[in-house]
This record gives C-alpha cells, sequence and structure tokens, in this order.
C-alpha cells in the first residue's frame, strides 16, 4: 500500500475529527456554570466575541470574494474554488473555537472551585481541543478531498492560500482589537475611576475579556 492509496482515508478522518470536535463541544456544555454572577460575566463576554466574530467575518467576507475572482482569472476555476473552500474551513474552525472558548471559560472556573487545578485544567484543556481538532481536522479533510479528485499541487496552494489568509486577518484584527480594550480599560478603570484592574463593574473589562478570545 502506497501514500496514494491512504487519501480517501485522510478526508473520513477529517470529517470524523470534526465530528468529535462538536461532540466535545456539548460535552464541554454539560458542565456546572457556577453562580448567577458568574453568569452574567460569562454571558456579556460570549454575546462580545460573537459579535466581534460576526463583524470581522463580514470585512473578511470582502477580501475572500475579490480574491476568488482574482484566481478564478490568473488560474482556474478550480483553483479559487480551492480557496474559498480553505477560507470557508479557516472561518468555520474559528466560529467553532469561540463557541467553545467562550463556553468553556466559566466552567472552568467553577471547576476550579469545586475541583481545584485538576478540574480546572481538564475543563479548560478540552476547550481548547475544540479548536485544535477543528483546525487540524478540516485542513486534512479539504486537502485530502482536492488531491483526490485532482492530483493539481496548484489547487491545493489555493486551498491552503485561503485558510492562512483567512486565519492571519483573524489573528491581527484580534491582537489589535484586545490591546485597544486593554489599554482603554486600564486608562479607564485604574487611572480614571480609581476601582481595581479586571473589575467586572469596569465595562472596558469586558472588552479586554472579548479580546482575550478573539
Amino acid at each position: 500500500m502506497t501514500i496514494l492509496n491512504l487519501i480517501p482515508y485522510s478526508f473520513i478522518l477529517g470529517f470524523l475529527g470534526f465530528f468529535l470536535a462538536i461532540l466535545l463541544y456539548f460535552v464541554i456544555k454539560r458542565y456546572p456554570k457556577g453562580t448567577e454572577l458568574m453568569n452574567e460575566i460569562a454571558e456579556a463576554v460570549h454575546s462580545g466575541a460573537m459579535t466581534f466574530l460576526r463583524r470581522e467575518y463580514s470585512y473578511i467576507l470582502i477580501f475572500v470574494v475579490v480574491l476568488f475572482g482574482v484566481l478564478w482569472k490568473l488560474f482556474s476555476i478550480y483553483t479559487s474554488l480551492a480557496f474559498l473552500t480553505g477560507a470557508t474551513c479557516s472561518l468555520l474552525a474559528g466560529f467553532v473555537g469561540m463557541k467553545a472558548s467562550t463556553r468553556s471559560a466559566v466552567r472552568a472556573t467553577q471547576g476550579a472551585i469545586t475541583g481545584g487545578i485538576p478540574r480546572a485544567l481538564s475543563i479548560a484543556f478540552q476547550g481548547g481541543a475544540v479548536m485544535g481538532i477543528s483546525v487540524a481536522a478540516l485542513g486534512v479533510a479539504g486537502i485530502g478531498i482536492f488531491y483526490f479528485f485532482t492530483k493539481d499541487i496548484m489547487i491545493i496552494n489555493g486551498f491552503a492560500m485561503g485558510a492562512s489568509s483567512v486565519a492571519l486577518f483573524a489573528r491581527l484584527g484580534g491582537g489589535i482589537y484586545t490591546k485597544s480594550a486593554d489599554v482603554g480599560a486600564d486608562l479607564v478603570g485604574k487611572i480614571e475611576a480609581g476601582i481595581p484592574e479586571d473589575d467586572p463593574r469596569n465595562p472596558g473589562v469586558i472588552a479586554d475579556n472579548v479580546g482575550d478570545n478573539v
């Protein structure tokens, strides 16, 4: 058996991996969420993070559509479709990862209260694993599908370009946002209002925690 004979299994394993990530997300949601105040803060962070993600994705989609047309013109429809698929996989992984991150944080906090560091670490690790497994699974599935049907490296490069360019935009946008929120929260909270750092009474702290997720 050669490596080429294993190609069909790659996208099958990729889809199974993504199913595992979704299953792990629902396992996380079954953990205790803590007190009402904890849930109020967690829901504010979750709502802010998803709002940011939707707004960021709306701008990224403009870039994806424009580059889709450019690649179609310069190369072929297959390369542009691979680019679009890679971008979609990256967007999907980011969405699932963000949901898991914001949902697991409050549960990890409650886990630390009831079960100490080991319990908190286990829940936090599962939350991070959702994103990690999603990225790997969707990447393997996408590359496997396009290589199986086309055997063209240029088309696979299109898939990689779509996935990495979206990830780059998301990372840079999130980094700029979180640093702005961090500095703003410190200036308003500690300097002007005189309240401690990371005090939930400061709305900037919620924005800072949103930035930590994105």
